[in-house]
C-alpha cells in the first residue's frame, strides 16, 4: 500500500480524466466488458460495463454501449465483485514472506489484508515492524499494518524479544503506514485500569486510528469495560450466543475463518436475524501453509460460509463493503464510479473461482495465476533469531527432593484450568504424573536466561514422541511438547541448530524437520515446498498424540502458551495465570 492512499484518487489530472472518460469524451484504460456486476450494497446483480482510468473506476454503464478504451477485459459468463478485505490476519502464521503470501491470495480475490505483525514484533522489537513495512512496499496486495499493542501479550508473566509500552505504540502511530491499534489481548489490564494497556489505549484514541479488539470470554461488566476503554472489534468468537451479544453490544465482528468448527452456527445465527449486520467483517487471522497453498486465504472463509448456507451476496458484502466501512475506507469494498479500482471476476458463488484480478487498476491475475512479478524483500536482518546453546535431557527434567510430590497441572487444551496430581520422584527428578504429556517453554530472545521451564499437561492424551516449535504465540519461544525427554530433548536441538522451526520426533528419530530460519517464523522458500513440509509434519502428529477434536488438536499446540488468556499457561518464566498475576517456576506444589 503506497502510503498516501487514500489521497492519491484525489489527484486533479487523474480526476479530470476520469469524468472526461466517464462523459465518453475520451477513452478508458480498461473497460470490464459483458459480465455481471454484484453491487453489495443492494445485493442485486446486473449486467454492466466498468470503464476505468488508471487506478480509478470512472464509470458503471449500462452493457455493450462504449468500446473505446485501451484494453477491453472480456467479462462474459463471469460475476463481478469488489476486491476481498482481510479485516485481521497474520502472514507470520503462513510461514511465508509478504511478497509470498501476496502472490498466493491476489490470484484468488484478496486485495487487502489487515496485517498484525505482531509476531515479528514480539521476536524483533520495532526493527521486526520497521521490516514489515519495507516489505510491504511495492507489493500489489495492499497491506495495511498494525501497531502490535500485545508485545508482549502478558506483561510479567512471559519475556519475549522486546516491550512495546505506550511511548513505543504512539511512535509507531505517526507513521502512515500503521492503520491503528492492533488486537489489544491484555483483557485483564484494560479492564482493570492498568496504567501500561490504559497508556496505550490512550495511545490509540489520540492517534484517531483504529483499536481492533481480542474478547475472548468477555460479557457483561467486563465487556463494557473493555469497550469503554476504546476497543470496538473482536474475532475471538466462541459460540452463536456470543457473536449475537457482541454484535448486540456493538463491536464490529471480524468473523475468522480458523475456528471452522463455529462457523455452521454462526451461520445459522445470523440466517435468524434476517439480514446481514452492517458491523459483520470476515478475516482469517491465521493460515497455515499447506490451508494458504491448498485453500485459499480469505476466498476460503467466503466459500466455507456459502457452503453452511450464508447467501454468497451476505458472504461478499461482509468481506468487501462492510470490510471498507471498518477501515474508514470509503474507496474500497465497492464498485461504483469514483472508487478504488480493485475488483475480481469470480466463475461462480460456489467455488469462487477467479478469471481475472484488479489491483488498483491494474490487471495482477488471469486464470488464477500472477501476470505480474512481485519482488522479494531482503531479509537478512530477520536470520538468527534463535540464541539458545545445544540443551541436555536433563534440561527437561524437573528437580525434586523426597520420593513422592504434588504437582501443578494445567488441564485441557485450548480452555485451561488448574489441577493437581500426585507422582513419584526418582534420582532427584520428578516423574511426569500418570496419563500427562509435558510442555517446555524456554526464552530464545537472549534477553534473560535461556533455561527450560517444564510443566505437565493433563487432558493431552498420550504423547508418543515430541513436537518443537518457535512458533508459539505470542512469545515465540522454543516450545516442546513430549511423553519422554529423550525425544523432547532430539527435537529441541534440531530446531535450534535450524534457526527455528519445527521437528517432530519419535523413537529416537527425527521424522519431520521444516526450518524457519527467518525469525522463527517463515522462511524464503516456495510456499508448495513449505506446504509439502508443513502437511508432513500434521501427519507425523497424528502418530505421535490422538487428537480429539474440536479442542485436543494440532493447533492447540501453537497457543497453548498464550498466557494472555484466562486459566494456566507455560511460559518461559514457568506456569502463569494472567487472572493471578501468579507465575510457578516450578510445577512442585509440595514434598509428600
Amino acid at each position: 500500500m503506497s502510503s498516501r492512499e487514500p489521497m492519491d484518487l484525489n489527484d486533479p489530472d487523474l480526476r479530470a480524466r476520469a469524468v472526461a472518460a466517464a462523459r465518453g469524451d475520451a477513452p478508458f484504460d480498461v473497460l470490464i466488458s459483458g459480465g455481471q456486476l454484484l453491487d453489495v450494497v443492494t445485493g442485486l446483480i446486473r449486467d454492466a460495463d466498468i470503464g476505468l482510468v488508471g487506478p480509478l473506476i470512472a464509470s458503471v454503464h449500462a452493457p455493450a454501449t462504449r468500446a473505446d478504451a485501451a484494453e477491453i477485459i472480456d467479462a462474459r459468463g463471469s460475476i463481478i465483485a469488489p476486491g476481498l478485505i482481510d479485516t485481521h490476519m497474520h502472514i507470520e502464521s503462513s510461514m511465508v514472506t509478504p511478497s509470498g503470501y501476496a502472490a498466493a491470495v491476489l490470484p484468488r480475490g484478496v486485495t487487502t489484508i489487515v496485517w498484525d505483525p505482531h509476531e515479528f514484533g514480539n521476536v524483533h522489537g520495532l526493527d521486526g515492524v520497521r521490516w514489515a513495512i519495507e516489505a510491504s512496499r511495492g507489493v500489489p496486495l495492499r497491506m495495511i499494518l498494525l501497531a502490535p499493542s500485545s508485545v508482549p501479550s502478558a506483561p510479567g508473566l512471559e519475556v519475549t524479544g522486546a516491550d512495546f509500552d505506550a511511548s513505543v505504540i504512539a511512535q509507531m502511530l505517526q507513521w502512515p503506514e500503521i492503520g491503528g491499534v492492533a488486537e489489544v489481548m491484555n483483557m485483564r489490564g484494560v479492564i482493570d485500569g492498568d496504567p501500561r494497556m490504559t497508556g496505550i489505549l490512550n495511545a490509540g484514541l489520540a492517534s484517531e486510528k483504529l483499536i481492533c479488539g481480542h474478547a475472548r470470554g468477555l460479557e457483561g461488566a467486563d465487556l463494557n469495560a473493555f469497550m469503554a476503554a476504546g476497543v470496538t472489534s473482536d474475532h475471538e468468537l466462541t459460540s452463536a450466543d456470543d457473536l449475537l451479544q457482541k454484535l448486540a453490544a456493538g463491536l464490529t465482528i471480524e468473523l475468522r475463518g480458523s475456528h471452522d468448527h463455529l462457523l455452521r452456527e454462526f451461520v445459522t445465527a445470523l440466517n435468524g436475524l434476517g439480514h446481514l449486520p452492517s458491523t459483520v467483517t470476515l478475516c482469517t487471522d491465521d493460515v497455515f501453509p499447506d490451508e494458504l497453498y491448498y485453500c485459499g486465504g480469505l476466498d476460503d472463509v467466503v466459500r466455507r460460509l456459502v457452503s453452511y448456507g450464508m447467501k454468497p451476496e451476505w458472504a461478499l458484502r461482509a468481506g468487501t463493503f462492510n470490510a471498507a466501512q471498518r477501515l474508514q475506507r470509503p474507496d474500497l469494498g465497492l464498485i461504483a464510479a469514483g472508487r478504488r479500482a480493485d475488483i475480481v471476476l469470480f466463475k461462480d458463488f460456489v467455488e469462487f473461482e477467479t478469471t481475472a484480478v484488479i489491483a488498483n487498476g491494474r490487471t495482477v491475475s488471469r486464470n488464477g495465476s500472477m501476470v505480474v512479478d512481485i519482488a522479494a524483500s531482503d531479509s537478512e536482518r530477520l536470520q538468527g533469531s534463535v540464541k539458545l546453546p545445544t540443551l541436555t535431557e536433563n534440561d527437561f527434567r524437573i528437580p525434586s527432593e523426597g520420593t513422592h510430590v504434588l504437582v501443578a497441572t494445567i488441564d485441557r487444551p485450548r480452555f485451561t484450568q488448574w489441577a493437581e496430581a500426585e507422582t513419584v520422584v526418582t534420582d532427584g527428578f520428578v516423574v511426569p504424573p500418570a496419563s500427562s504429556a509435558m510442555i517446555s517453554v524456554t526464552h530464545r530472545h537472549g534477553k534473560v536466561d535461556g533455561h527450560p521451564r517444564i510443566g505437565f499437561l493433563t487432558g493431552w492424551g498420550e504423547w508418543r514422541g515430541a513436537f518443537c516449535t518457535t512458533v508459539a504465540h505470542d512469545s515465540h519461544n522454543l516450545t516442546v511438547f513430549g511423553g519422554n525427554v529423550t525425544d523432547m530433548t532430539i527435537a529441541a536441538n534440531a530446531v535450534i541448530s535450524s534457526g527455528g522451526g519445527m521437528a517432530v520426533v519419535q523413537d529416537g528419530e527425527i521424522k519431520v524437520l521444516l526450518p524457519l530460519p527467518l525469525s522463527g517464523l517463515v522462511t524464503d522458500a516456495p510456499l508448495e515446498q513449505t506446504a509439502a513440509s508443513f502437511r508432513a509434519i500434521r501427519i507425523a502428529m497424528e502418530d505421535v498424540v490422538d487428537w480429539k477434536p474440536p479442542y485436543l488438536v494440532f493447533k492447540a499446540c501453537f497457543g497453548a502458551t498464550l498466557a494472555c488468556n484466562i486459566g494456566p499457561h507455560q511460559t518461559d518464566r514457568g506456569i502463569a495465570d494472567v487472572l493471578t498475576g501468579r507465575v510457578m517456576e516450578s510445577p512442585v506444589l509440595q514434598v509428600l
